[in-house]
């Protein structure tokens, strides 16, 4: 039911190992994470195409004179591991979310280190992954293609020691989850959508949505439409955002608009499809949602919604023992 978003980014500094640590031990049933492929081909867990000054700092470059120094700034795409691995992501606190722990020093992770912290962690293979290929295709040269996702991440996947139906794989990019669902049918796939990609420019087709027009397919609303469209794609899931663009932050403010909608959820349900929406970050909205039926919530803030859910009288799941949780992050967590 509860996901940490990029671990638990309201809590701890996002996408890094403490993050994912404190999402165990606060009882998450599924780590979220995004997924960037490096220049020497190496799939790191992060959010951003780019190394945001607001979010790590430069220390040593990764060789002597190296012209690509300083990397804030620069693209995961143009650099590779040895530069990522100087970079500090840990000393930093966004202003958006100010009870984040900073961990000073931390290093960005690989898929593949976070899989083994995960191993030690969690011994009995318990944990749930919804890992996001975050590929660009309006600008292609931003991100690796396609291929290169779908065949580095599903590598990663099968050597997990993870089932591959523990792993969700999720994109904004629906090209991503076609090829995904062409290789390995038995990975769930989830159809993120919000209201920048669901139409493009002028209401013309979305670049996001592997060349579907949301126009082409029944419903009366918008969000009957996205659902079928995420179905004829094979989705398992339909991920959208729980809110739309607009001056309304929950549902007691005026202007108020979700994006996620009863409508939409009936239809997927209909179609036999999960919904999970994000960001979930207000309890009203959080409270709207499950009185709607969704079948997970992906929230910054995991404990919160593991409250919520409590004291609705809902079953949630056992955290992870917070000692081997710590000192598995111990064993694994690199700093610079």
């Amino acid at each position: 039911m509860k996901q940490g978003h990029r671990g638990s980014r309201g809590e701890n500094v996002e996408s890094t190992l403490p993050a994912f640590a404190w999402g165990l031990i606060d009882g998450v049933t599924t780590l979220e994470l995004d997924n960037g492929i490096t220049k020497d081909g190496v799939v790191v867990v992060w959010h951003d195409e780019e190394i945001m000054a607001e979010k790590c700092n430069d220390t040593v470059p990764a060789v002597k004179n190296d012209p690509d120094f300083p990397y804030v700034g620069k693209r995961i795409v143009d650099l590779t591991l040895a530069q990522i691995k100087t970079l500090d992501c840990g000393s930093k606190r966004l202003a958006n979310f100010p009870l984040q722990l900073t961990y000073p020093g931390t290093k960005i992770s690989t898929l593949s280190e976070l899989f083994k912290f995960a191993q030690c962690a969690d011994p009995k293979h318990e944990i749930s992954w919804n890992i996001e290929s975050k590929i660009n295709p309006v600008d292609p040269t931003s991100t690796r293609g396609v291929d290169d996702f779908v065949t580095l991440q599903h590598n990663e996947f099968v050597k997990s020691s993870y089932r591959l139906s523990q792993i969700t794989y999720q994109s904004f990019d629906w090209r991503t989850l076609i090829a995904m669902k062409n290789l390995e049918p038995t990975i769930p796939t989830a159809a993120l959508i919000e209201q920048t990609t669901a139409l493009g420019e002028d209401n013309g087709t979305s670049s996001w949505l592997a060349g579907l027009r949301l126009e082409d397919f029944p419903g009366e609303t918008m969000g009957e439409r996205i659902a079928h469209a995420a179905k004829s794609i094979k989705a398992d899931i339909l991920s959208p955002a729980a809110v739309s663009i607009g001056n309304g932050v929950e549902p007691v403010d005026g202007g108020y608009f979700p994006f996620t909608t009863e409508e939409m959820i009936l239809q997927a349900h209909e179609l036999g499809m999960m919904v999970k929406p994000w960001t979930v970050n207000y309890l009203d909205i959080a409270e709207q949602l499950i009185d709607w039926g969704v079948d997970g919530i992906i929230s910054d803030y995991p404990t919160q919604i593991r409250r919520l859910v409590r004291q609705r009288g809902e079953s949630v799941s056992p955290s992870f023992p917070k000692r081997r949780v710590l000192q598995c992050l111990s064993q694994h967590l690199q700093k610079v």
